[in-house]
């Protein structure tokens, strides 16, 4: 609307767009939603590079040393209890616990800024096998480049990264640990 001064009240117009409200929150929700739900390979991120070294709690309180697991591979899921696509997926990180976990995986999960309890919670309804940490502040997933989740990132025994496609990853695995595939 316009006032006699010529310049705008700020005010909308909601007897001729009624609908601009409404459809502007629509847009932003789904693009929020396109964004925080899809998987893909990190910024910045570089296979070859070093992995960045971090330490996080798990749900006991416990520490997680990336470090410490020098000499073994490392998969790390970058998940929330609250997004459709981790959820969807859990069955083949449950596989590939069951199958690649035996050989000598390590599969840790962080968690991307939740509170312990809701993570617990999940974790107990969802019977997860693996390991869960906790990135409280996002740090480590910023550190990884992760934009979008889930996101996986495999770390050899030197602490190279050395995957973090769904389908290279699966492939790597297989190579490295050869015999039964997930299911």
């Amino acid at each position: 609307m316009m006032n006699r001064s010529g310049f705008g009240t700020g005010k909308p117009d909601k007897m001729r767009r009624p609908w601009v409200g409404p459809v502007r929150f629509f847009m932003a929700v789904l693009a929020f939603l396109v964004l925080a739900c899809d998987s893909g390979s990190g910024i910045g991120r570089k296979e070859g590079g070093k992995a960045p070294d971090f330490t996080l709690r798990d749900l006991d309180g416990e520490l997680f040393h990336l470090k410490a697991q020098r000499g073994k591979m490392v998969l790390v899921i970058f998940t929330t209890t609250w997004c459709p696509a981790c959820r969807e997926l859990i069955p083949l990180y449950k596989e590939l616990s069951r199958v690649y976990g035996e050989r000598g995986l390590v599969i840790v999960n962080a968690d991307i800024q939740e509170p312990r309890e809701r993570v617990r919670r999940f974790a107990e309804t969802n019977r997860i096998p693996y390991r869960i940490v906790l990135d409280e502040d996002g740090a480590v997933a910023m550190g990884y480049g992760v934009v979008g989740i889930p996101d996986l990132v495999l770390i050899n025994e030197d602490g190279e990264i050395i995957g973090s496609d769904t389908m290279d990853i699966l492939d790597m695995l297989e190579k490295t640990f050869p015999g039964r595939e997930p299911t």
